[in-house]
């Protein structure tokens, strides 16, 4: 056995006479596998890494400024506005129902085609309304709301698939190399965001159409990426739900079907006391979701109006507050791989409770910010870099802690009831954020942002109790 497979044997804490059988099946299988190279694990992380920085592609054409720009040259309403930022958070509560269908399903490969497919189907519909709109079929304020349906339908779709496809990272990704490949992957996302974002509103901003007509070109490039991504999840080991929930998967053990797809299809029984079969007397699990749910409260009490304090209290110019991203994108980058290197090695927790400190005072750090030169030109640059750089721990650190405190039997399931749990928390704050910026007799933006400091800090205190 090579090293990432002994380390996965390893892993698994099995009897002597398990490890014995498990060898002479990796020595014979791994024989028999012409598809992929020596070592299939290398092949579906690396095809794991390209599916995200495509899928990432995809997502930048599909979301963030440059669909908040489309809908502004459409003269949106505040209120669409509100509903976009919500959606994708509610969807959420459409996970736990994919999960249930998906662990009923005998392939993660063929349930993640169909729900991520007919996702990203949905968005040729808005190509298809923009070119009516120069056509004269329809109106603005009606592709206002064909995109505004796009977004909800599309966000559903994927959200049936979200549970089923992080279960099936989670078999691929080796538990000793979870914080270096996440940190790399991770990375990979954050420098295609940071180089396809400005290239994109470049693109955008200069078609010789208009900027409506450029967003249509633009988003079905991103729509291709998008089909390339998913063609990408054909090179990784697929996994049976069916035969997850009943054995451990070994991912290094694997033989190819009769159409050549890889497969996982060798198990390991482990001893039943292992498994933890009802969900409810899982404390380790609801404790995680308790620091998990109010965390995500907490967060997303003030930072959706980060932006709007810079532009509108601040005064600063949309152009240094684009540069401010950037550097805040770029820490994120160089910093994720440094902080998943370090997990590997002294756990998720400890960065989890060091970083979350940190980043529950950093709202307090806006309160010495103003609209000067020395501000504008150092502080709110290093403050930038200062937040990306602590929150890609909080986010790397949750996403890996979360994987190992989850049984692998329906594993898809819990992770389901913790997108469902922290979506409908999430846009709870968010909602109550927006009504404490609104009253003076709360102080406004910095009251909200000293009370979301609070928070986070009180978030805290149940993670103290997880076992990772």
């Amino acid at each position: 056995m090579d090293s990432v497979q002994v380390e996965i044997v390893a892993s698994l804490n099995l009897e002597i006479p398990q490890i014995d059988s498990l060898t002479r099946v990796l020595s014979s299988e791994s024989k028999s596998s012409s598809r992929f190279p020596e070592n299939p694990i290398r092949t579906s992380l690396l095809a794991s890494t390209l599916d995200a920085i495509f899928a990432t592609i995809f997502s930048i054409t599909t979301g963030g400024i440059l669909l908040s720009n489309f809908l502004v040259e459409l003269d949106a309403s505040p209120v669409i506005f509100g509903l976009l930022s919500s959606i994708p958070m509610l969807v959420n509560l459409i996970q736990p129902l994919g999960a249930y269908i998906s662990e009923r399903t005998t392939s993660r490969f063929h349930y993640s085609m169909l729900v991520y497919g007919i996702s990203r189907l949905l968005w040729l519909i808005l190509v298809i309304g923009i070119s009516g709109v120069g056509w004269g079929l329809i109106d603005s304020q009606q592709l206002v709301i064909l995109t505004l349906l796009i977004v909800f339908f599309s966000h559903l779709s994927g959200g049936l698939g979200s549970a089923s496809w992080m279960s099936w990272l989670a078999i691929i990704v080796p538990r000793s190399l979870r914080g270096r490949y996440f940190g790399i992957r991770n990375s990979a996302t954050s420098l295609t965001n940071l180089l396809c974002v400005p290239l994109a509103g470049l693109a955008i901003s200069h078609w010789y159409g208009g900027t409506r007509q450029g967003y249509g070109v633009v988003l079905l490039v991103g729509i291709v990426f998008g089909f390339i991504s998913l063609g990408c999840q054909y090179f990784k080991l697929d996994v049976n739900p069916q035969l997850q929930n009943t054995c451990i998967v070994d991912s290094s053990v694997s033989r190819k079907n009769e159409l050549g797809k890889i497969t996982i299809s060798d198990m390991i029984s482990i001893p039943e006391k292992q498994w933890d079969e009802n969900i409810w007397k899982n404390s380790n699990f609801w404790i995680f979701i308790l620091y998990f749910s109010l965390w995500m409260l907490a967060f997303n009490l003030c930072a959706p109006f980060v932006n709007l304090y810079l532009l509108e209290t601040l005064n600063v110019d949309v152009g240094w507050v684009t540069v401010y991203s950037s550097l805040q994108a770029g820490a994120n980058l160089l910093m994720v791989v440094l902080w998943g290197k370090l997990a590997d090695k002294v756990g998720n927790r400890p960065i989890l409770i060091f970083a979350g400190i940190i980043v529950a005072f950093t709202p307090l750090l806006w309160f010495r910010i103003a609209n000067t030169s020395l501000d504008i030109w150092l502080w709110l640059p290093l403050l930038h870099i200062f937040i990306g750089g602590t929150g890609a721990a909080v986010d790397l650190c949750n996403n890996n802690m979360q994987i190992g405190i989850t049984p692998v039997r329906n594993q898809s399931i819990y992770f389901a009831i913790t997108a469902a749990i922290a979506g409908v928390t999430g846009a709870l704050g968010t909602t109550i954020g927006g009504f404490i910026a609104q009253s003076p007799q709360f102080g406004g933006l910095l009251g909200l942002f000293a009370f979301s400091s609070i928070l986070r800090l009180a978030a805290l205190i149940p993670l103290l109790f997880v076992q990772e």
